[in-house]
């Protein structure tokens, strides 16, 4: 469902605005400007005029009470853009926020695993309780009821109640869960008319500095919305998965960063641009005290557009598997191998047996060195190109992996093995079940 929230020109009144209020440039540079109006008065001339009460006026006199009764441009100007800002805001929220909800869960107090996540509140009485609440949010995927949350807010949950902007509280169940992009859904019974689903936009496209707009339920205070910037890109966040044969923690990639505060509640809740549309969903901060300290995290809606189709028609979601872990190379990694100190890529310490990698017979490390003061291997190939896009790093490769990838495909992996680069191809897998 297209929702059309501002119009070209108000997005350039916004533009002039910040332009203003950060340099201090009128926001009216066709006028005078306001210092040359300024010089212009105290620069005229003391013609003396009649007036037809006989008084005599100069144009001096006339001129400063002619300012006098009038605001300065400057002033008048930021105002408007001001004002525009404000309703731009106005229009986002009376659109955006019909679509997010909030989210009560009833888990059992001792098998909540999820306490360390945004939106669990411990319970601080002495006695223990069969039961902890927890608060969320989410927001309407389709007519059919179907709501998108982190799966961190629905996990084990015994009860889940879902209540929408206009107060309507309904039983919800959960309709799929994928623990490695910490993605649920849920369902409610409502009447299609009662229900208002977002409009997904292309997080792909996102820019650091761009306006970032959250909204959902800090601390259960329903409908609440903060606006701040796109802080950072590619960033990732560890899930709640681990790979059983290295040990290593599987990663969601991609990631929003915004200083747009995102706090206890807010969990599931959407990071909308300034078209109102959802570019992640909000999930984690980065915090000592457990509430908004600037630096929040959104699942991007890549990521978010791949995995929710899936999770509403089987329940779960297959994530291309390669079967490796490794680390990033780095000059002094570089030097033990006799290699380059430029050489970039991702190093494999550990192939997973019986996995992808393995059958395509990709070599992990196996020379102990010791860099730094710390003990680490080397000598396994490293990745520096999929299908023919450079990696970097490890990020780059869970990324690819996680957004052009998928189970079954064969890729082509360009690594370098004893400083010669080859090419081999890996038919992907899926991700093993915990």
């Amino acid at each position: 469902m297209n929702k059309k929230i501002v119009s070209l020109a108000s997005l350039v009144l916004v533009s002039a605005m910040l332009l203003s209020a950060c340099s201090g440039i009128s926001a009216f540079s066709q006028s005078a400007n306001p210092l040359n109006i300024a010089q212009a008065a105290s620069q005229s001339t003391t013609v003396a005029t009649q007036s037809s009460s006989g008084t005599t006026t100069t144009a001096s006199q006339a001129s400063s009470s002619n300012t006098a009764s009038q605001p300065p441009a400057q002033i008048t100007g930021n105002s408007q853009l001001l004002a525009a800002y404000e309703s731009t805001m106005e229009s986002i929220y009376s659109t955006v926020s019909p679509d997010v909800v909030n989210i009560m869960v009833l888990v059992p107090a001792s098998g909540n695993s999820t306490q360390n996540f945004p939106g669990f509140n411990n319970n601080n009485n002495n006695q223990t309780p069969q039961y902890s609440q927890a608060l969320g949010s989410g927001f309407f995927w389709d007519t059919n009821g179907n709501i998108v949350t982190n799966n961190h807010v629905v996990d084990g949950a015994t009860k889940i109640e879902v209540t929408t902007s206009d107060g309507t509280t309904v039983p919800a169940t959960i309709v799929g869960q994928d623990p490695y992009s910490d993605l649920a859904v849920i369902k409610v019974s409502l009447p299609a008319s009662e229900i208002h689903p977002v409009n997904m936009g292309d997080s792909t496209q996102v820019k650091v500095g761009e306006i970032a707009i959250a909204i959902g339920n800090p601390y259960g205070f329903e409908g609440s919305m903060s606006v701040g910037n796109i802080s950072g890109l590619g960033r990732e966040l560890p899930s709640s998965q681990v790979d059983q044969t290295s040990g290593a923690t599987y990663s969601i990639p991609d990631v929003i960063q915004t200083d747009a505060s995102i706090n206890p509640g807010t969990s599931g809740g959407v990071l909308v641009n300034i078209e109102g549309q959802v570019m992640g969903v909000t999930s984690a901060i980065e915090s000592n005290s457990g509430s908004s300290s600037g630096v929040g995290f959104a699942i991007p809606a890549e990521i978010v557009s791949k995995v929710v189709p899936s999770l509403i028609s089987s329940g779960s979601y297959s994530h291309p598997y390669l079967g490796i872990s490794g680390t990033d190379m780095n000059p002094d990694l570089a030097q033990a191998m006799n290699l380059p100190s430029n050489t970039r890529g991702a190093l494999i310490e550990q192939v997973s047996p019986g996995g992808p990698a393995a059958n395509a017979n990709l070599q992990g490390s196996n020379t102990t060195v010791t860099i730094n003061g710390v003990q680490g291997t080397v000598g396994g190939d490293i990745i520096t190109a999929i299908d023919g896009q450079t990696m970097n790093n490890m990020s780059d490769i869970i990324a690819y992996l996680a957004i052009h990838a998928q189970v079954g495909q064969t890729v082509a992996l360009t690594i370098l093995r004893d400083g010669k680069t080859q090419t081999v191809s890996v038919t992907l897998g899926s991700r093993p079940s915990q």
